[in-house]
């Protein structure tokens, strides 16, 4: 049988302006020029700018989707081209205007009226480029942008994708998969604010990025009420009042905030919360807000049937976190990914703790070493990842490249709220010194606790003793340095052959036969492997996964978001009894 073009109830009535929302919440201003719809595109072996378009394309999705129109996979060997004709009214400039990408998969060159304005790699990463200079005195003006993506080829950071998909390797997808829009700002401008909130002192801090040496007021709002105020440049320090409001999944409270100087104005918000790893009696346990707290989660892959990285709308994106929190869960670990900046916003206001996973990279993934054997023989969990070339990762532009698109990650997540755990490498896939990624993790951000190897090759840094537990047993051991984590278990999976990507093969760890069963290997399974454990020391949870993703039918959901396969009742009740 074939494979089924599957589509999402959202995807059916995508229009032909998707994601048409500002795309960036935690940094907002009143200019905006969203760019997403249908562009001019092209496949060429030649990387020159071609003089003719042979098709069309709807951008944000990427031409690998059924939402895209254009249902071709890019090659390793070709470049794709994107060219948009736009007209901006002579009032929309401010002084300089601003083309801003989500992200493109993966190497990627932009050009305005046939000016080259800048080169990016890294298909995960958000980026921006003044276009000002290039800009035509016409009201016309041309978009170009050029793509190269390896997939898994190369080196390069591709996550779970890969050219010869299957099993738990998903379709390979490149170009533009999250929105394009204008903005203008004045000549001198907040370029970027790191806000960081400490819920011990009362405060909260903003460190601006300004190319100007003016103050800039900034005020805090409750609702549209203003709570506090302060005036500074570099560093400025907010005293909350007394009675601030905490943010925490049950209680998710935000706070506005406003940046404003002579000539430029951003919005803003933030959440009064602490992350941490304590002693309580005898064990390590994470922490929120100085309360030992369990983290009862859920793998999120963010793979969509009919737009693969890119959700075929917002309400799509706020469905699966509502969901999975109306099912009693807290936390998802967004997994070999970064999602757009709405879905942190929509985690941020929702309620639901994130951790944060790093995309893997490297020059291969599927060797047996690293991939099926630790799951079995735990004496494999712990090889010494300094061993570059086992873990593919021998070459030194790699790592490099790791390390630079790591360091955007954390800058461009770092004001989430909801951002609990940052996990840079995962089972092993293209790991390198964990350990000491791990302490440079901590140091560049002290907010935030580490699981620096999720899964098997534990190097003994961060604050998680991480385990991925399928096939058998969990036992929790205690460790007197971490928390212990359950970072994956579960993958149980019940097909729904009407909602299934490929009705003839299935992956996953135990195939059930009812939705009835489904839910009652589900309540052993969270007794046996989480429950009895809390008592042994066990910190958190993570069960694989929130959808079906291709051949994968281990989610709760199936891979067109249309079946629950899971009886809400039965996994609400599994979950209240997941508890410290």
């Amino acid at each position: 049988m074939a494979l089924q073009q599957l589509k999402t109830t959202w995807g059916e009535n995508v229009g032909d302006m998707p994601l048409q929302e500002y795309p960036r919440p935690q940094f907002q201003r009143k200019s905006y020029l969203n760019l997403n719809g249908w562009w001019d595109c092209t496949f060429s072996k030649n990387q020159q700018l071609p003089k003719h378009y042979d098709t069309k394309i709807l951008v944000p999705f990427s031409p690998e989707t059924t939402l895209s129109g254009v249902g071709r996979q890019l090659q390793p060997d070709e470049f794709l081209f994107y060219r948009r004709t736009i007209s901006l009214a002579k009032s929309f400039n401010k002084g300089l205007v601003l083309l801003n990408f989500g992200a493109v998969d993966s190497i990627c060159d932009v050009f305005v009226n046939g000016v080259h304005c800048c080169h990016h790699e890294g298909g995960y990463n958000a980026f921006s480029t003044d276009i000002t200079k290039a800009l035509s005195n016409t009201m016309q003006n041309e978009i170009v942008v050029r793509v190269a993506d390896y997939s898994d080829t190369k080196h390069y950071t591709n996550g779970k994708q890969a050219l010869k998909r299957g099993g738990m390797w998903y379709t390979a997808q490149s170009g533009i998969w999250q929105t394009v829009w204008m903005e203008s700002v004045p000549t001198e401008y907040i370029a970027s604010a790191r806000i960081t909130p400490d819920i011990d002192l009362g405060q909260v801090t903003i460190e601006l990025d300004c190319n100007f040496k003016d103050n800039v007021t900034v005020t805090v709002l409750d609702g549209d009420k203003e709570v506090a105020k302060a005036d500074g440049k570099d560093k400025i320090v907010v005293k909350m009042p007394g009675d601030f409001k905490l943010w925490s999944p049950e209680h998710p409270h935000l706070y506005n905030l406003l940046l404003v100087s002579r000539r430029d104005m951003v919005q803003s918000y933030f959440g009064m919360r602490k992350f941490g790893v304590e002693t309580v009696g005898k064990y390590k346990r994470l922490m929120l807000n100085n309360q030992p707290y369990f983290h009862n989660g859920l793998l999120d892959q963010g793979y969509w049937s009919d737009g693969l990285y890119t959700a075929p709308s917002d309400q799509a994106l706020v469905f699966d976190i509502q969901t999975m929190k109306d099912l009693g869960f807290n936390m998802l670990r967004k997994h070999i990914k970064v999602e757009p900046m709405r879905w942190y916003y929509h985690c941020d206001r929702l309620g639901m703790l994130v951790w944060q996973d790093m995309p893997s990279g490297g020059t291969y993934q599927h060797k047996m070493s690293t991939l099926y054997i630790p799951h079995v023989f735990m004496c494999m969990r712990k090889m010494k990842d300094s061993n570059y070339k086992r873990f593919s990762r021998q070459s030194e532009q790699s790592r490099d490249m790791f390390h630079t698109e790591y360091v955007e990650m954390l800058d461009q997540l770092y004001n989430c709220t909801c951002i609990a755990m940052w996990v840079p490498f995962n089972e092993s896939w293209g790991q390198f010194d964990a350990k000491q990624i791990a302490q440079f993790t901590k140091e560049y951000d002290p907010t935030r606790t580490v699981d620096h190897a999720s899964g098997w090759h534990d190097q003994g840094g961060g604050d998680c003793n991480s385990m991925h537990v399928y096939y058998r047993k969990m036992r929790t051991k205690r460790d007197k340095k971490r928390a212990v984590v359950l970072s994956e278990f579960g993958g149980y999976c019940l097909k729904d052959a009407e909602h299934s990507f490929n009705p003839d093969k299935t992956y996953g760890y135990k195939l059930l036969e009812s939705k009835e069963q489904f839910g009652q290997e589900l309540a052993k399974l969270f007794q046996r492997d989480v429950e009895k454990q809390i008592a042994k020391g066990l910190c958190a949870s993570v069960y694989t996964q929130v959808s079906d993703v291709e051949d994968e039918v281990n989610g709760l959901l199936t891979f067109d978001r249309k079946v629950l396969k899971v009886d809400a009742d039965t996994m609400r009740a599994i979950n209240k009894k997941v508890k410290l």
